[in-house]
């Protein structure tokens, strides 16, 4: 009978705190630099010289217009409307006043707001004028904006920016000689009861047929980059218009198909929503930051950020500007895949050529993995654990915001909508927290009793979640998914590269569906992940052992450039709809992760060695901070 003997315990030797300690610190430049690109410009004094825009001339028309809250049938709105004629008779655009009926939904909302739609004469008055253009047969350029409030805020922002953007604008525009074309000046009245006076206009313009473009002003907020966020049909020609003049705008621009996408997500609506559905060309702006200030007693001049007016009232500017020097108008063409690069300049590319990226990251995949002899169960192992990481990620953000109150499909109020605006700010810092702190309890690895814990724990926060805000299809199917993903199945994904590449590959093959159902918006997933894979597939070459500690270099440049792309991206998709949805930002977690992931798991001349185990602590007192920065929230701003 042969003797038993146990066999030795086998030594994980666990990775040095110096790569993790590098990661962070790409991750806390990352944050510095994207704090940079979401900056707004400097606003131009008064004295600026005549051709350019200036916040300090068009600040005095936001201070004229807010001195109090201007809904229609107030006397303030009475005042507002002699103001701008005044103004705009001096531009020379010998204005006109148009007035329509009131819809039956804008009367009764009138009558929920306590005002009277017989002091407003049941119409709304828009301001129209012209600056002539020297061909009186092209075709118009409309540049709009809205000059009532609702009531209870002075509006500032919106939109008394963007109606002071406009006229300055004008100016401006006169001061850089005569143009081609006529361009038509809209304010129009009764957008926030309805859209009444942009269906006013649109519909009963003697002119209205021969349109070229439209360009809307807008906010919602009181501050933050303005953000072109919607187009009308086939904007081939619009985008190429605005990626022209990124050069030219102060403060650059920000702008991707991402944004509309949230726009459509969002419970709010604009005067474009008219022109556009009647298959206008054009371009719409806002921007949303300083959320509390939105609709709120808070909305003052004072109160604005300068740098927006700034920034929406360039790009108003430049945008116009080209248009009505313009021989021939933006032609219309297939949606384009566009995104702005750090908000200097725009990348724009029709949709086929995402196959590229697809083609390119897949080769990119094969080289990685043929170099470093990953095995295909363990690479689909490490897509399960990037997998478990994204449901589980979602979940955590969906349960950090549930804290800051109910979301806003049981909020029965609009004080209780108002007073979550105010907790924006505590809301986006708990939502990082939380998502900072699941990928670095991921990184360090989560294996045997530690794996069954986060599960209930992933479990736990998705009962929570129903329970507290009703039924939530998708935090549900998210939460079984998390769980199933994180089912101990052999052969583990424990080594670096499969570790690795999983997280490359996940979004990877999300971006190349995307690609399939939804061209325009695959670039999110498709350009940061053929950079990760790009870089994967060149350290496998140079290094496939990891034994070189210089070669944690190349996924640290990668980070530093991409991650605050990404970083800048998910500071307005979480203003859009972050009130709601803010687990959507798992997905740039994600992505994120696909890029640093090896600075955590690799161990300078230790094949296989496992993470620093420094992360798991770091990570886990983040998603208690996390909690706390949440749940503060409804101290610091009391009301739900």
């Amino acid at each position: 009978m042969t003797a038993w003997h146990p066999k030795s315990r086998t030594s994980v030797q666990r990775g040095r705190p110096a790569l993790g300690l590098l990661m962070l610190a790409c991750l806390l430049v990352g944050l510095g630099l994207a704090a940079l690109l979401t900056r707004t410009p400097a606003p131009r004094p008064a004295t600026a010289e005549a051709t350019a825009f200036s916040a300090g001339r068009a600040f005095a028309d936001v201070e004229q217009l807010a001195r109090s809250p201007r809904p229609p049938g107030t006397p303030a709105h009475t005042e507002a409307r002699a103001y701008l004629l005044t103004r705009m008779q001096a531009l020379g655009l010998d204005p006109v006043i148009m007035e329509g009926p009131l819809s039956p939904g804008s009367i009764r909302r009138m009558e929920r707001w306590e005002l009277s739609p017989a002091e407003a004469g049941y119409q709304a008055r828009n301001l129209v004028g012209v600056l002539p253009g020297r061909d009186p047969g092209a075709a118009p350029i409309v540049l709009m904006a809205h000059y009532d409030s609702v009531p209870g805020s002075p509006g500032a922002a919106d939109d008394a920016t963007g109606v002071a953007a406009v006229l300055e604008a004008v100016r401006a525009i006169k001061a850089r000689g005569p143009t081609e074309r006529s361009l038509i000046v809209l304010l129009s009245d009764a957008e926030e009861l309805g859209l009444d006076g942009a269906r006013i206009f649109f519909g009963d313009y003697p002119d209205r047929a021969r349109i070229g473009f439209v360009v809307n002003l807008e906010a919602r907020g009181g501050g933050g980059r303005a953000m072109m966020f919607e187009t009308g049909p086939g904007n081939a020609g619009s985008v190429g218009l605005l990626a022209d003049a990124a050069p030219h705008i102060d403060g650059g621009v920000t702008s991707n198909p991402l944004a509309v996408a949230v726009y459509r997500l969002m419970s709010n609506d604009t005067d474009f929503s008219v022109p556009r559905d009647r298959g206008l060309a054009g371009l719409n702006f806002a921007f949303i930051g300083r959320a509390d200030q939105y609709h709120s007693p808070t909305s003052t001049p004072e109160a604005l950020d300068r740098g927006s007016l700034q920034h929406i009232g360039s790009q108003a500017l430049e945008v116009t500007d080209r248009l009505l020097r313009a021989d021939t108008l933006p032609a219309p063409g297939p949606d384009r895949v566009y995104a702005d690069l750090f908000g200097r300049t725009m990348i724009v590319m029709a949709a086929p050529w995402g196959w590229l990226f697809v083609v390119l990251a897949h080769v990119f995949l094969a080289i990685a993995i043929f170099r470093s002899r990953t095995a295909l169960a363990s690479l689909l192992r490490g897509v399960a654990d990037a997998l478990a990481f994204l449901a589980g990620a979602f979940v955590l953000a969906q349960t950090v915001r549930l804290l800051a109150g109910p979301m806003t499909g049981r909020v029965q109020s609009a004080d209780v909508y108002y007073t979550l605006l105010e907790r924006l700010p505590w809301m986006e810092v708990a939502t990082g927290l939380a998502l900072v702190g699941a990928a670095l309890v991921t990184l360090a690895g989560t294996v045997g009793r530690g794996r069954l814990v986060w599960m209930a724990v992933v479990g736990l926060m998705g009962l929570l979640i129903q329970v507290m805000s009703g039924w939530q299809p998708v935090s549900a199917a998210m939460t079984v998914v998390a769980i199933v993903a994180a089912i101990p199945v052999a052969p583990p994904a424990t080594s670096v590269w499969p570790r690795w590449l999983g997280l490359i590959t996940l979004p990877m093959l999300m971006g190349t569906l995307a690609q399939f159902v939804l061209p325009e918006a695959a670039f999110l997933l498709l350009w940061p992940s053929t950079v990760a894979v790009g870089v994967a597939a060149l350290v496998a070459i140079i290094d496939p052992d990891l034994s070189r500690a210089r070669i944690a270099l190349l996924p640290a440049l990668a980070t530093v450039i991409v991650g605050p792309w990404l970083l800048a991206m998910a500071h307005p998709v979480f203003l859009g709809i972050g009130m709601d949805l803010p687990g959507i930002l798992a997905l740039i977690a994600l992505l994120w992760l696909s890029l640093s992931a090896p600075l955590a798991l690799m161990t300078p001349n230790s094949r296989g060695a496992g993470p620093w185990r420094g992360l798991t602590v770091a990570g886990a007192v983040l998603i208690v901070a996390a909690l706390a920065v949440s749940g503060a929230g409804t101290v610091f701003v009391p009301g739900v």
